[in-house]
Order: structure tokens, then sequence, then C-alpha cells
């Protein structure tokens, strides 16, 4: 579970240099008409972490409305994509750090979690997910049985 989640994350770092660095290579070489019909997506930055119990992750969505953003399960995926929309009176003339527009970000689930039980909640523009780990995954104690008869070894 540890290297699906890292090489996730590692994965997502990446994808959204590339994309960044492909935004900028366009609108520096594009024509005018060009850059208007463009729709850039972006994946939003995700944190992760688990425990005996649960998988939670985070993604950082500043300025998206529960309205504007879309949670699945496909398979062992969970897709998070939506779109965060530029504040009004934002015009053309503005330079922002920030990326408007359409975001999809895919995150490669470990076996062994309850997607019965996924619990997604939105605040302060912070998408919580919550997925449980299964019952049998988790771990759990073994009793040891004694004998009553037992004789000491010497060494």
């Amino acid at each position: 579970m540890l290297n699906t989640v890292f090489t996730n994350d590692i994965r997502q770092t990446l994808d959204q240099f590339r994309r960044s660095v492909d935004h900028l290579f366009n609108d520096v070489y594009s024509q005018p008409a060009e850059r208007q019909q463009q729709e850039w997506t972006f994946s939003p930055m995700l944190e992760t972490a688990w425990d005996d119990h649960t998988l939670r992750l985070r993604a950082i969505l500043p300025g998206v409305r529960q309205g504007d953003v879309n949670v699945s399960l496909q398979g062992n995926q969970l897709v998070v994509e939506g779109e965060r929309k530029a504040p009004e009176g934002f015009g053309k003339n503005g330079f922002t750090h920030l990326g408007y527009g359409k975001f999809s970000t895919t995150v490669a689930l470990p076996g062994g979690l309850d997607a019965e039980k996924v619990r997604c909640e939105l605040h302060d523009g912070v998408l919580d997910i919550a997925i449980p780990v299964a019952e049998s995954m988790r771990p759990r104690q073994i009793p040891i049985q004694t004998t009553g008869d037992q004789k000491a070894i010497g060494a």
C-alpha cells in the first residue's frame, strides 16, 4: 500500500509539472486565436495518510464549491474531477499561480479497502476522503495457547 500511494504522489507531481510546462510553451508559441480555444486541465495537489483503520486522502481545492467537484470509484481507481472557476472580474490582464478550469486526478487504491463506506467532506477548500480498511485486512492479535505440561529445555 505504501509504494502505491508514494508512486501516485510522485506521478501526480510530475504530471502537474509537465502540464505547467506545456501550458507555458502553448502560451508563448501559439497564435492568439488558438489560445482562446484551448481548455487547460490540471491535477489538484493530494496528501495521503493511513493507519490500521482508514486510508485518508486530501485534495487541496481552493475556491471550489461542492457542486463543482465529483468523486467516483471505478474499479480500484478513485477519481476526483471538477472545475475551478475564475473569480468574477478576473480579466485577461491578470496573473495567477492558481490553475483555473477543469481538473482531474486518479489514484490507484490498494486492495483490502471497504469501498462501500467511502466518506467525502469539502471544507475550507480542502476535500477530505476517508476509506476504511476492510475488517479482514486489519491487524489483529492472535492469542498463544499453552499446555499445562511445560518442560524447560536445558542449554
